[in-house]
């Protein structure tokens, strides 16, 4: 029960944040990704800590590295909120990615020793360490009922990548997997958000 856990709670949290969801789900555009994100205006927003999530965000799933261009996102991003302001947070944190964040982005940290998203904890930890509110807080996740939905549950901001990073030639079934379940949460998210 205990490794399912997370599951069962993405749909009962999601359902009493369903209308949240919706909204989210509406006002995303159907091609984002991280590289429309601005750090700069995410920064004037009032966001001073991002935590980002691994797998479909900065690169396909389960890739041991990001892709070039996040690594470029990753650069600008720290210029504006520094590294010690930037954190991973996947459900998946490898020890090949730890690793390669602490070669090449000393200052970014891996939140890991918590219950897995949709929880809240891991947020809850990343606030700790910053030193900031939660609603100061960015969580950048191509799920809805994980990453977005602990962003709604722990009062965070959720921001929704609809075109998430999928390499089918790397792993084909994994990718298929989980474009078939964020097509899944989608359709759960407009089902229930009427009710």
């Amino acid at each position: 029960m205990g490794s399912f856990s997370h599951i069962l709670a993405g749909f009962s949290l999601g359902f009493h944040h369903r209308r949240d969801l919706r909204q989210l789900l509406d006002d995303t555009q159907p091609n984002s990704n991280i590289l429309e994100l601005d750090p700069g205006a995410l920064f004037s927003s009032g966001v001073t800590v991002l935590a980002l999530d691994f797998d479909g965000v900065l690169a396909g799933h389960g890739a041991a590295v990001p892709l070039p261009e996040a690594v470029a996102w990753m650069k600008r991003s720290e210029a504006f909120f520094g590294g010690d302001k930037i954190f991973i947070l996947s459900n998946k944190p490898t020890n090949g990615r730890r690793q390669w964040f602490a070669e090449n982005f000393p200052a970014m940290r891996f939140i890991s020793g918590v219950r897995k998203k949709p929880y809240p904890d891991g947020l809850k930890k990343t606030g700790e360490l910053a030193g900031v509110p939660l609603s100061s807080i960015m969580m950048v996740d191509d799920r809805l009922l994980t990453g977005c939905l602990a962003a709604l549950v722990a009062g965070a901001r959720p921001c929704y990548i609809r075109r998430p990073y999928v390499l089918f030639s790397h792993r084909p079934l994994a990718e298929l997997f989980f474009w078939l379940l964020r097509a899944g949460e989608r359709t759960f998210v407009r089902m229930v958000s009427s009710f």
